[in-house]
């Protein structure tokens, strides 16, 4: 695992690649409404996971989100404050890598971001925040956006790197 100085060098490189954040565009336009229905199930009170992840799995058999887009919900409701299964969010993680490298094409890089991403949170909830910056930063790197940089940003403050998260 890289050490954080290491890390912070390759966030700090991420940042000066081009002269603006892109807006996150991390899912296919045609398959964002349908992950905002998942979004909506999550804020919810109460939510509830069952029939959060019957509602991904029909919008996967009906075509409205892709194998990739159906593991990533998957494993945000799996590492939700409702369900915080960490082991199951970190397998959909790697299924999600998988799904991306096989399905490829112009959404590859955004789509393994996003698994980086997922890996991120899991180190993060878990308490390994060097070990999230190290994920986040690779996601960072993989694609610019507002979403990579705050997280970043959250495990900066969190380690106490005030002086970074401020550059």
């Amino acid at each position: 695992m890289a050490g954080r100085a290491s890390i912070l060098r390759r966030i700090r490189h991420a940042m000066r690649r081009g002269a603006y954040l892109v807006p996150t565009a991390a899912v296919p336009t045609a398959q964002r409404e349908a992950l905002a229905v998942v979004a909506r199930g999550l804020a919810a009170e109460p939510v509830d996971p069952d029939e959060l992840r019957a509602r991904i799995d029909t919008l996967f058999v009906e075509g409205r989100i892709d194998a990739v887009m159906r593991l990533s919900a998957l494993g945000v409701v799996a590492a939700s404050p409702a369900v915080r299964d960490l082991r199951e969010a970190s397998r959909l993680a790697g299924q999600q890598e998988l799904a991306a490298l096989e399905l490829g094409g112009p959404w590859r890089d955004a789509y393994l971001a996003s698994a980086d991403r997922h890996r991120g949170v899991i180190a993060f909830l878990a308490g390994r925040d060097v070990v999230a910056l190290d994920w986040f930063a690779k996601a960072l790197e993989r694609q610019r956006s507002p979403e990579n940089v705050g997280n970043v940003l959250a495990v900066l403050i969190r380690l106490g790197e005030l002086a970074e998260a401020h550059e």
